[in-house]
């Protein structure tokens, strides 16, 4: 006789189904909940303001931290309020119209508690509408003052001037600037060949001169001592001679007749 044993299936109750729907559920709102737009939270980090937008316009300004916000309705851009570094090449003319290139970098940082103003009236986008055009027209305002040699040997006054120019240029947009830095200066290749050529030019009169100080100290020197030997009664005959039979090389011209005595005593 053969048996026939039926294999049954477990069969899954109706409540560990539930849970198994509710548990997708909430991975799903969990994940669709911080999503920009129809996320009911999102996070703000440090360094940074939320500005949150309801339909479009301004609401209000979150600190860093968890955001809840209305989905579909509100949304939150993210501004950095950290120091930042902006550097950017920028190109000038001197007072007498010499070309300068530059490579200049500014530090600065959004002030938080206007960081809605910005948003109004500038937009995420502050850094290339306002801050790069401001270095270029605050470097050009600075060089514009000084000629291009003394731009050389003067940069902490044309770096102090730009500060100054940027901070009150950036101020009104509540951009505050921290510090400012010039890089490096570049001049045209015809102005570089012309001061080089007025170095060397310099250093060779000035050469030129210490050596002509130096025969007239020698010479006056010179004379001093003699005037001094004269008033004081030695320059006698005997010492002329003396002094001229150092100086003679021990060589006569044919027929010469000695222009000294070999034989003083005589």
């Amino acid at each position: 006789m053969v048996v026939v044993r039926e294999i049954s299936t477990p069969v899954m109750s109706n409540s560990n189904i539930r849970i198994g729907i509710l548990i997708v559920f909430i991975v799903l709102l969990i994940a669709l909940s911080s999503l920009p737009v129809i996320g009911i939270w999102t996070t703000v980090n440090a360094g940074y303001v939320g500005v949150v937008t309801r339909l479009g316009a301004v609401n209000r300004v979150e600190n860093p931290g968890l955001v809840l916000k209305i989905p579909l309705v509100e949304a939150v851009h993210k501004m950095e309020t950290r120091t930042q570094l902006e550097q950017v090449d920028a190109q000038s003319a001197s007072k007498d119209l010499q070309r300068v290139e530059a490579t200049i970098a500014l530090n600065y940082h959004l002030r938080g508690q206007n960081a809605v103003d910005v948003y109004q009236n500038i937009g995420v986008e502050y850094k290339e509408r306002i801050i790069g055009p401001a270095m270029q027209e605050a470097f050009k305002a600075a060089t514009a003052q000084f000629t291009a040699s003394d731009l050389i040997g003067k940069r902490e006054a044309v770096k102090n001037l730009t500060f100054n120019e940027l901070k009150q240029r950036l101020e009104k947009y509540n951009i505050v600037v921290d510090a400012f830095n010039t890089v490096n200066f570049k001049f045209s290749d015809e102005f570089d060949v012309a001061i080089e050529q007025k170095t060397v030019a310099q250093q060779n009169k000035e050469k030129a001169q210490i050596e002509a100080d130096t025969a007239l100290i020698k010479a006056r020197g010179q004379v001093n001592s003699q005037r001094a030997l004269q008033e004081a009664g030695t320059l006698s005959p005997q010492y002329l001679q003396f002094h001229a039979q150092e100086k003679w090389n021990g060589v006569l011209p044919p027929n010469a007749v000695p222009f000294f005595n070999l034989n003083p005593g005589q």
